[in-house]
C-alpha cells in the first residue's frame, strides 16, 4: 500500500455505548462531520469484543462509553488492550471523574467527557484522528 493509499483509506471506528439512539446519533455525526470516519456501534462491550476478535474486523479505534451494563467501559479497555494492545482507545464519557481519567490515561487510552451540543463531536472526531495518528491538529479540547 503507498502512502497516498494509506491517506485515503476511512479510519474505521467501533462506538461502544448501551443507549442505541445515541450511538447512531454519534456515528452520523462523526461520518458527517469528517467523510474519513466509518463508524460502527455496538450497544454492549461484549458485542464489541466480539467485533474486534473477528478476524475480517480492520478497525483503527475503539471509542466506548463508560457506564454500561455487564462491562464497564474501563473493563472493556482493559479487556481490548489484552488482546490487541495498541488499538488506539477513547473513553467519551458523562460519568467520569479525575481519579478514573488518571486510569485511563495511564493505560495509554485517550479520555473525553461527553458535553453537550454538537461541538463534543468534532472534538471527539480530532481525539480519534489524534491517537490513530492520522492528524496533527492538536486544538482538541
Amino acid at each position: 500500500m503507498t502512502t497516498e493509499e494509506a491517506a485515503t483509506d476511512p479510519t474505521r471506528v467501533l462506538y461502544v455505548d448501551d443507549d442505541a439512539a445515541l450511538t447512531e446519533l454519534v456515528a452520523q455525526f462523526l461520518e458527517r462531520l469528517d467523510d474519513g470516519l466509518v463508524v460502527d456501534t455496538a450497544t454492549l462491550a461484549e458485542e464489541g469484543l466480539r467485533r474486534l476478535l473477528d478476524p475480517t474486523a480492520d478497525y483503527d479505534c475503539v471509542v466506548s462509553d463508560f457506564q454500561m451494563p455487564g462491562m464497564n467501559g474501563e473493563e472493556f479497555l482493559h479487556a481490548v488492550r489484552a488482546d490487541q494492545p495498541e488499538m488506539p482507545f477513547v473513553l467519551f464519557t458523562g460519568e467520569g471523574n479525575d481519579a478514573l481519567e488518571r486510569r485511563v490515561t495511564a493505560d495509554a487510552a485517550a479520555y473525553l467527557r461527553k458535553g453537550t451540543g454538537t461541538d463534543q463531536y468534532r472534538v471527539l472526531g480530532r481525539r480519534i484522528r489524534r491517537v490513530v495518528g492520522r492528524s496533527s491538529d492538536r486544538d482538541d479540547r
